[in-house]
């Protein structure tokens, strides 16, 4: 399946099965991943934090996501192959589009970038070449140091308008999927019940969107220094890692 099939495949998600993301940043994980299932494998730029242990995203680099987003592509998944565009490479709609097609040369099948009206230019320009965007509103942490911090969006009917001019804007500009982050799950609602695209929600509400997106160590519970207050974790690994590693330690000594 080429990367206009797989997003042509999202879009008519819309109101059906709801879609099921993770994020995957290594090859082990996205093999393993695709062999559950998975809809959408994302290779955010999240990976500042839980695997280079950076403060926040705003200090990834383009060479970093194109690094893991090749590692990804190597498992030559079903699910498609999702990219984030890091910070300040897509401040204009030209350097959106180089960047774009530079991750689509590492493996990504379809790029994602924050922001409402103000990136509708850019996705224009990247759709209007053939690849497929994926939008992303509400929390949007390559903005974290201008907000200040972490905080839920939409909660009055200023912000919600905001947020439902700045989903329609993308719609019309072309994306094929807009995530919704950290957006009060009536405001999360009201998007999804107004625009034609799939919205993918994470930490906005059950059931207020067309699917949902979560990043792998959340669900593994392998990044226990931070747990977003929304997560569900599914299992253990940073336990059963410490575990396993004090099993050797004790082995090796004990000869």
């Amino acid at each position: 399946m080429t990367a206009t099939d797989k997003a042509e495949a999202l879009r008519r998600r819309k109101g059906g099965r709801p879609i099921a993301a993770l994020t995957a940043y290594d090859y082990p994980t996205a093999r393993l991943l695709d062999e559950a299932g998975v809809d959408v494998l994302l290779v955010g730029d999240s990976l500042g934090m839980v695997v280079l242990g950076m403060p926040d995203t705003t200090q990834v680099t383009l060479d970093h996501m194109l690094h893991h987003i090749t590692a990804v592509a190597r498992a030559a998944p079903r699910a498609m192959v999702l990219g984030d565009l890091p910070i300040h490479t897509y401040d204009t709609p030209a350097q959106a589009l180089a960047t774009a097609r530079r991750l689509v040369a590492a493996g990504a099948e379809a790029v994602k970038l924050e922001g409402g009206s103000g990136q509708a230019q850019q996705v224009r320009a990247i759709t209007g070449a053939g690849i497929p965007v994926v939008g992303h509103l509400g929390m949007l942490p390559q903005s974290i140091v201008e907000e200040g911090g972490y905080r839920k969006t939409g909660k009055t009917p200023d912000q919600a308008a905001e947020l439902l001019a700045g989903a329609q804007a993308l719609v019309a500009a072309g994306v094929c999927a807009i995530v919704l982050e950290s957006v009060v799950a009536a405001t999360a609602r009201l998007i999804t019940q107004q625009i034609a695209v799939p919205t993918i929600g994470i930490g906005s509400g059950e059931g207020t969107c067309d699917g949902e997106v979560a990043v792998v160590t959340d669900l593994l519970g392998s990044f226990p220094w931070f747990v977003p207050p929304f997560a569900r974790p599914e299992a253990n690994v940073a336990d059963a890692t410490r575990e396993a590693a004090a099993k050797y330690l004790a082995r090796v000594t004990s000869r």
